[in-house]
């Protein structure tokens, strides 16, 4: 599925996995009211006022703030539009404003309200609502849970540069480090394959890994094409692009009856040894290593292929238009600081409005 590449796009669907956080419209305006009419009213506070990406115009789409809204102690507006502006900053279109940050009956818990817009005439307005949890470090919205803060990648991140083992091209660096999750028996992951290869051209400093994650429920020989692929790695790094390339090329032919054969001519096809690798994938020592892959992906919230890991940022590889993608990377860039990381021309991070 090929998404929009509109705002309104954006905003017509109901949760477009973990990069926008546009959980289901569930609240509006009057429904706010509602739920907070016998909530005890908060301390009074500074007034808030419009979030934004810097924008100039002077209209202001989104209601007004009621601070009776802000009954829960935590978190702050000030840490959730830093969430938010590490989710959406790539987007400088984009608008909002939190409208409510609301105590619940479950302790600990805070619903968070967000209203979203654009600079466009006429742009609609999206209200989105969220839940923190009471440790302040995850969000659920609608099915999915998220970190949450000021750096909500950030523990991603450091797993993954201390436990991706891949096979990688690029730099030896891990400060910009892109980790596609992917499964060789997965239709969806031989479509990204030539999103990977155009990444590689428009991020040359990142260093690139490619780390196995077999669905093994739905695809009985992606086990197997993973062991393979950490062998044929293990020889010869350079190696495990031909020999992903040949599998999914013949990725049909992964049955019982020519499964194994497919995999022996891929490894042919990218230069060594068939018998060799076989004997390889079949040792408990590459079955570990398969497994711990598995467990690695889990670890850091992946739960689907093909997935793309930008330090830490997990993004769906086919569900987002590629200049979009595109422009997503070079953003998570420049917030961790990476110089040097693209060949796009990076624009300066926007700062909230107050």
């Amino acid at each position: 599925m090929v998404l929009p590449d509109t705002a309104e796009g954006w905003f017509a669907l109901k949760k477009i996995s973990y990069v926008l956080v546009m959980m289901a419209a569930v609240c509006c305006a009057g429904a706010v009211e509602a739920q907070t009419s016998q909530a005890p009213k908060a301390a009074a506070a500074a007034p808030l006022q419009l979030s934004s990406l810097g924008q100039s115009s002077t209209v202001d789409p989104f209601p007004p703030v009621n601070p009776k809204f802000f009954t829960a102690a935590s978190p702050t507006v000030d840490t959730v539009n830093g969430f938010l502006k590490t989710l959406w900053g790539y987007d400088s279109n984009r608008i909002w404003r939190v409208e409510a940050i609301q105590a619940t009956p479950a302790p600990g818990v805070s619903k968070v309200t967000v209203f979203v817009s654009d600079k466009g005439p006429n742009a609609k307005v999206q209200p989105t609502a969220f839940y923190v949890t009471p440790d302040g470090k995850h969000v659920i919205a609608g099915d999915a849970v998220l970190s949450f803060g000021l750096t909500p990648f950030a523990e991603p991140r450091a797993i993954l540069q201390a436990k991706a083992d891949g096979a990688s091209l690029g730099a030896a660096s891990k400060d910009f480090m892109l980790v596609e999750f992917a499964d060789l028996q997965c239709p969806h992951c031989k479509d990204a394959a030539a999103v990977m290869e155009q990444i590689a051209k428009d991020f040359p400093n990142a260093r690139i890994v490619y780390q196995s994650f077999p669905l093994v429920e739905i695809h009985p020989y992606a086990f197997k094409a993973a062991s393979y692929g950490y062998c044929v790695q293990k020889q010869k790094n350079d190696a495990y692009l031909p020999y992903a390339a040949a599998v999914f090329d013949a990725q049909s032919a992964l049955t019982p009856e020519t499964g194994d054969a497919t995999l022996k001519n891929a490894v042919t096809k990218a230069g060594l040894d068939a018998a060799a690798i076989d004997a390889c994938a079949a040792t408990q020592a590459t079955k570990d290593t398969v497994n711990a892959s598995m467990k690695l992906a889990e670890d850091v919230g992946v739960d689907q292929t093909p997935m793309l890991s930008v330090n830490g940022h997990m993004l769906p590889l086919t569900q987002i238009p590629y200049e979009t993608l595109k422009t997503m990377i070079a953003y998570q860039a420049v917030l961790d600081g990476v110089t040097g990381a693209t060949t796009m021309e990076t624009r300066k991070i926007p700062s909230l409005g107050k």
